[in-house]
């Protein structure tokens, strides 16, 4: 027999997610925080200038395919039961959507591949440890005691500052759940990670403003105490490390701070980032944006071998001998 829904659920799920029209909205996420925090500059050549580089990726394959078959499991675990959750075809799941998502990528990238027979049934095997400890442990992670499924991939759609009217925050949230006997929602975001996270991710501002953000925003978007919204951070593991004192789990859950102070953190954060690259009327400032040269921020972009667009990759190799 189904459990009643509770009426908060109803409500929730009764709230019209604006659409985006992108011919007269600006579209901003965390995504483009995070570029822009690295380095202004960057985000201003892909997102105001129009030098778009595609970059296909085997980890973001891998990310969106583990996604969709943990969403797919935990949607039958709460909607229906751990044994037709267990009884689900996760093995192809996983393999269509790595083949789906890596088909999606190549024919982006023009038709050239960027990954081969050998990594892709890695990855594939990864996932699949991955899916099984997770049907093994479900109970240590995923309680069903008081606790209701809101959805996955819930959308965010909202106005992040009252000054700029056609700037808008879009976002998705990987899983919500919501627990009856302490009217608590609890906003999970899937990560995948090769080893897990260090104590450098988990002190990064930047990186965990994420949920901090959704929380605010679901908070206003669903009209839901801020007070009683939960975040975490659900952390898979694709490798473990051989040895050690202790067996590593593949999950790795990590609760950032998530109060007064770190909201006003993270919101002061994004505001920054609007009021730099953001007129009034929710037209680009054209201004120069400010570069933010380091081995890290240089290695991994785009533009680094184009001194058109940038020419602070040359001295970073000339600063830092390892580069």
């Amino acid at each position: 027999m189904a459990k009643k829904i509770p009426q908060i659920l109803r409500e929730i799920k009764k709230v019209k997610v604006p659409e985006i029209n992108y011919a007269f909205n600006k579209n901003i996420s965390y995504s483009q925080l995070s570029i822009y925090s690295t380095c202004p500059h960057r985000w201003g050549l892909r997102y105001r200038d129009g030098y778009k580089v595609f970059e296909p990726s085997i980890h973001a394959v891998f990310g969106t395919a583990l996604h969709v078959t943990l969403q797919e499991y935990l949607t039958v675990l709460y909607e229906e039961s751990k044994a037709a959750a267990d009884r689900l075809d996760s093995e192809t799941t996983l393999k269509n959507s790595i083949r789906d998502e890596y088909q999606n990528f190549y024919d982006k990238n023009k038709k050239i591949h960027f990954s081969n027979a050998a990594e892709l049934a890695e990855f594939y095997e990864d996932g699949m440890n991955i899916i099984n400890y997770v049907r093994k442990k479900s109970s240590t992670y995923f309680s069903k005691r008081g606790w209701y499924l809101v959805g996955c991939e819930m959308p965010l759609v909202l106005k992040p500052t009252k000054n700029i009217s056609n700037v808008l925050f879009g976002g998705f949230l990987d899983v919500v759940f919501y627990h009856e006997p302490t009217n608590t929602i609890k906003i999970l975001d899937i990560k995948t990670s090769t080893r897990g996270w260090g104590d450098k991710d988990k002190k990064d501002d930047v990186k965990t403003s994420q949920l901090v953000l959704y929380k605010k925003f679901f908070a206003e978007q669903y009209n839901f105490p801020i007070d009683n919204i939960e975040v975490e951070y659900f952390i898979t593991r694709r490798k473990l490390y051989d040895g050690g004192d202790f067996p590593q789990k593949r999950i790795q859950e990590f609760k950032p701070a998530a109060g007064k102070v770190k909201i006003n953190k993270s919101t002061q954060l994004l505001e920054t980032f609007i009021n730099d690259t953001f007129n009034s009327d929710g037209t680009f400032k054209m201004h120069e944006l400010e570069k933010k040269p380091s081995p890290s921020n240089c290695r991994f972009c785009q533009y680094k071998d184009n001194p058109d667009l940038c020419n602070k990759n040359e001295e970073v190799k000339k600063q830092f001998t390892f580069y």
